[in-house]
């Protein structure tokens, strides 16, 4: 394993794409950045799609992840907002793709699991939990940042484990 390991970690959505930067060095795992990109619900799909591409594009010059680790999709309700999560989500796929940033997937049950030991471990609690890993003066926000967070950490954790980790 590499001495540094940077992982951008991704929660995907179309109003809001949580993102968060952490490293890992010999056993220590540091925050980097964290935060969302955000779309207004008044923008046209298109233009909200290619905001979150080029600010996507931002986030990778400026932070070089070595990996990427993105948030599989669970089931909406919702078809409409299924899709526009899943145009979203191919957006994020392809920028890094073209980064050639390595990309791992995990499930909202794997993150949960490796974040907190429980696998239905409630929001407040997964974000109180990050606090104390990155020593944090507060919890984590907004939810979408902090679930960034949540996915970058399980990968990190669980790639020291290679029968754990799923490449897409």
């Amino acid at each position: 394993m590499p001495a540094c390991v940077r992982v951008l970690g991704i929660d995907p959505g179309f109003g809001a794409v949580g993102y968060g930067v952490v490293e890992m060095r010999s056993s220590r795992i540091d925050l980097v950045s964290y935060g969302a990109i955000r779309t207004e619900p008044q923008e046209p799909i298109p233009d909200r799609l290619l905001k979150i591409h080029d600010r996507l594009e931002e986030l990778l010059l400026e932070f070089r992840p070595d990996e990427s680790a993105v948030e599989e999709l669970f089931f909406f309700r919702n078809v409409t907002t299924a899709i526009q999560v899943s145009e979203a989500r191919g957006v994020i796929l392809l920028a890094m793709r073209r980064h050639e940033v390595p990309i791992f997937e995990y499930t909202p049950h794997q993150v949960k699991l490796a974040v907190t030991g429980y696998g239905r471990a409630e929001k407040g609690q997964v974000q109180r939990t990050l606090k104390t890993f990155f020593r944090m003066e507060v919890n984590p926000r907004p939810d979408d940042a902090a679930d960034a967070l949540a996915v970058a950490w399980c990968h990190l954790t669980s790639r020291k484990f290679p029968g754990g980790v799923r490449k897409a």
